[in-house]
């Protein structure tokens, strides 16, 4: 297992710097892996339970769902989108190779697992990837006004069995998936968790964001409960020879 996390890093920091690979991650131990069966697990208050270890799909390209990696085409780009994204080289300095948080969207992209807690009043994210994590308060709170942040600023609510998290106050810093579809600081973004069964989350992502985009658009995956996997720690930092070497460069500072 820890060969094939050494494996991920490296491929992981040569997708950051715009090649493409075919991405082997731990996941490959998915190919003989049956999920657990069994009923949606609930906690004591009844609500759905999401708690647990998950495998997501690797979603480098958001134009691409993450069942078939198939999709409907380009994204529909406002002018200033367009531009953006046109202008977009990673090897001219990418902020993941520099271990700068990745934002909401591309850390739910990435490959590596991901830990679900969950109580009546919070719902953390932990992902392994560069050990980041991201609290959500479930209790119907409106957003606060806060200052913009890699992660932005999320809320809950239920509809039904289905989770739902609004997200919103976004710094315009992070792209949305491995090969740099921009946003803005404008982005809007609504995740639905829903859990048909014991070993799967249906999840589905709306992304809203005016000034990069002429309407909304969805994508969806599926995550899978992971019952013999614990979360290894993951340092981005004390393993970046590339970057403290020269061969990748800085991120550019935005004026």
């Amino acid at each position: 297992m820890v060969t094939t996390r050494l494996l991920l890093c490296v491929l992981t920091a040569v997708a950051a710097v715009g090649m493409s690979a075919a991405i082997p991650t731990r996941a490959l131990a998915q190919k003989d892996y049956t999920p657990p069966v069994g009923p949606t697990p609930r906690t004591a208050s009844g609500k759905v339970d999401f708690s647990g270890v998950w495998t997501k799909a690797y979603v480098p390209d958001m134009t691409k769902d993450g069942k078939d990696q198939k999709g409907a085409g380009e994204l529909p780009f406002t002018p200033w989108g367009a531009e953006d994204w046109k202008k977009y080289d990673a090897a001219e300095g990418d902020y993941t190779g520099a271990c700068l948080p990745f934002g909401m969207t591309r850390a739910i992209n990435t490959p590596e697992p991901m830990q679900i807690m969950q109580s009546d009043k919070y719902f953390a994210f932990l992902f392994e990837q560069n050990s980041w994590f991201t609290v959500v308060p479930i209790d119907a709170r409106k957003h606060g006004n806060g200052i913009p942040t890699w992660f932005g600023d999320s809320v809950g609510h239920w509809e039904g069995d289905t989770l739902v998290i609004d997200t919103v106050n976004f710094n315009d810093l992070t792209r949305l998936d491995t090969v740099g579809h921009p946003h803005s600081d404008q982005l809007h973004l609504v995740q639905r968790f829903s859990r048909p069964d014991l070993g799967h989350i249906a999840y589905e992502v709306t992304v809203d964001d005016p000034k990069t985009f002429t309407r909304t658009w969805k994508n969806t995956r599926t995550f899978t409960l992971r019952a013999d996997w614990e979360m290894m720690e993951y340092s981005c930092e004390e393993n970046n020879k590339s970057l403290w070497e020269g061969r990748i460069k800085p991120p550019k500072q935005k004026q």
